[in-house]
């Protein structure tokens, strides 16, 4: 491994850097050796080490609220005790 080294510039929020700063004090390492840490895992899992996921759609949401709704009781949608039921109502 070559003892070269390369400058990086990387503009973030000053609070980040801030806090940032703090938690790898507090953890015995420098902002530059937690960066160095975070290249050598990303490029040992050749991709980013964590998981990267958009925010769920407004119709997953509502999705999950019908269901913690129903799972609690408290919807008003028409349910079935068995398949004939259903079947029967679908005939309708």
């Amino acid at each position: 491994m070559s003892n070269l080294t390369s400058a990086i510039n990387v503009n973030v929020p000053s609070d980040v850097k801030k806090e940032a700063t703090s938690l790898f004090n507090s953890l015995g390492i420098s902002m530059s050796t937690a960066i160095n840490m975070f290249l050598k895992k990303a490029i040992y899992e050749r991709g980013i080490p964590f998981d990267l996921k958009h925010e769920p759609s407004k119709e997953l949401l509502e999705a999950l609220k019908e269901v913690r709704d129903i799972e609690n009781g408290v919807s008003n949608k028409k349910g079935y005790h068995n398949m004939y039921e259903l079947l029967e109502d679908l005939e309708k």
